[in-house]
């Protein structure tokens, strides 16, 4: 009888150590459409003084990467941030960044699918993606975000679609969009 015990807690302890499936990470979401590539400090903190983010907005960064946009709202605005990506390891990294500086409890990152994710609690959306991403992303844009909201992007237009405002950022370009975007 003791062996048998014995051996039952052996089977429960090993079970116990290994992932069901219900612990299991959920399964991989596709690839991205694009590589990561950071904005610069400076081009991040241009794009939020153009966005004129303040303590009251909730600014999501759609394609976050390291985390530096929504950590950068928080840290300098008191904004509130979300990051979506795609991609764990960029997750991965905006999470520790985020842990070192000390934003825990304004920021928070998703590991979702840009074009999937109900980001209609955004007042400022923030894109570095490609020009054709910026034009398949519009429509949920328009679709979900409040009339006002402002939309910043690095770099990328979207096509015939004039921004409100434009501005160089030592070479580089950002574009400032307001919702509805026609």
């Amino acid at each position: 009888m003791r062996l048998r015990t014995f051996v039952l807690s052996l089977a429960m302890i090993a079970a116990l150590g290994m992932p069901s499936s219900a612990q299991q990470a959920p399964a991989p979401l596709r690839s991205p459409d694009v590589i990561f590539v950071p904005t610069p400090q400076e081009v991040v903190d241009a794009m939020l003084k153009l966005a004129k983010v303040t303590k009251n907005d909730v600014v999501y960064d759609l394609g976050s990467g390291d985390g530096r946009i929504p950590i950068t709202a928080a840290r300098t605005y008191g904004a509130r941030g979300v990051g979506i990506d795609i991609d764990p390891q960029r997750i991965k990294e905006a999470t520790e960044n985020l842990k070192t500086s000390g934003m825990g409890d304004r920021v928070r990152f998703l590991n979702q699918d840009l074009f999937t994710t109900n980001i209609s609690e955004a007042t400022v959306v923030t894109l570095y993606l490609l020009p054709s991403l910026n034009l398949k992303v519009m429509p949920k844009l328009n679709a979900e975000l409040k009339p006002g909201t402002r939309v910043v992007s690095h770099a990328f237009d979207m096509g015939d679609i004039k921004p409100v405002q434009t501005q160089n950022v030592n070479g580089r370009t950002i574009y400032l969009w307001i919702v509805p975007i026609k």
